[in-house]
């Protein structure tokens, strides 16, 4: 497929292929849109099904770092990449080097991070090459801590707009995917008194939630049926679409994936449901928070209180989407567009 006949291209302003012949690695970069700063955004390692698959994804993650970094206030543009390939048995120091040397190749124009089949290790060996890997072990670390905590205030604050209190205690909360950052807001939900059901293709973390919270275990591709007051995904993308929201069990869905609306269309299908839906990029922006804060000398404390905003942030979308009787996705874009569309418009008029 040609990266402009992409139904995800989005004007992009730079779409790089890489490759590495030695050490094996193929990969793509894309960065979205730079008005408010260079690039950001993690490197995503997966065994995509072929290269137009990798290609969708990089473009839609891009694009949400752009919405992401704006909404949060923060200096960065959006941008990510992919590299194609099983992290679990392709991963090698000489693909991640290469990985490295490919970053460094644009001049700093995209920064990258840790994300899913990622880690802060493999961060540090980005480092051997590149000046513009972030969140490895010397520096601000593991963003997910950051992310989850983000989550957790935006989940609280979607419950407060439907019931009137950001009390937990009582709700029920399926959690699907418990990953580095839907382990911890599993304990986040479970220490507020929440109760969890919980889902993951890997079982070992299943029983392990179950152990440790008093969850319930449920199918993955099942877990969005299941009653509760709040359904979060957070494993990858895309759950929520023509055949899921018809089969949603909770009224509010909240949660840390990236892009989990299969197409821009769902977030009206969910609203006419009667589905209150907190924007993902706008919730999990604690990732992007953390690099920012913990880079620039602040400690976890300083943090956490830069990513308990996402509460107020949250409760504003959600108070402009009822009053203009709105999908909240289209008021999260709206706002989002009004930073970093802005700086467009003043640069092309200066």
């Amino acid at each position: 497929m040609s990266v402009f006949a992409s139904p995800d291209f989005d004007n992009h302003e730079l779409v790089a292929f890489g490759s590495d012949p030695e050490s094996g690695l193929k990969a793509i970069i894309a960065i979205h849109n730079s008005n408010l700063g260079p690039a950001l955004g993690g490197c995503r390692m997966w065994p995509y099904a072929d290269d137009d698959a990798a290609l969708r994804d990089v473009l839609r993650l891009s694009r949400g770092m752009t919405y992401k970094a704006a909404l949060a206030g923060l200096p960065y543009g959006g941008g990510k990449s992919v590299i194609l390939g099983d992290p679990k048995t392709q991963k090698t120091e000489a693909l991640l080097r290469a990985m490295g040397r490919f970053v460094d190749s644009l001049g700093g124009r995209y920064h990258t991070a840790e994300d899913v089949g990622t880690t802060v290790a493999d961060m540090d060996v980005l480092r051997k090459e590149t000046r513009y890997a972030h969140g490895f072990s010397a520096s601000s670390g593991d963003p997910s801590p950051a992310t989850a905590y983000g989550v957790f205030m935006g989940l609280k604050a979607a419950v407060k707009f439907r019931h009137g209190t950001d009390d937990l205690d009582g709700l029920t909360v399926a959690l699907q995917g418990l990953g580095n950052v839907g382990r911890r807001l599993a304990r986040y939900l479970a220490d507020a008194g929440a109760a969890l059901i919980v889902a993951d293709i890997d079982e070992t973390r299943v029983a392990q939630a179950v152990h440790d919270f008093g969850a319930v275990a449920a199918a993955p591709d099942a877990i969005h049926r299941a009653k509760a007051d709040v359904f979060s995904p957070c494993a990858l993308g895309a759950i929520l679409d023509d055949k899921t929201i018809p089969e949603l069990g909770a009224p509010i869905v909240a949660g840390a994936a990236n892009n989990q609306l299969a197409e821009p269309r769902h977030g009206a299908a969910l609203k006419a449901r009667g589905v209150l839906y907190a924007p993902d990029y706008l919730v999990n922006a604690g990732g992007l928070i953390d690099i920012h804060v913990g880079e620039a000398g602040g400690d976890e404390k300083a943090v956490l209180e830069r990513t308990a905003r996402i509460y107020a942030t949250a409760l504003e979308v959600f108070e402009r989407a009822a009053a203009e009787d709105a999908p909240t996705g289209a008021i999260a874009d709206r706002m989002a567009e009004e930073r970093f569309r802005s700086k467009e418009k003043r640069r092309a008029a200066a």
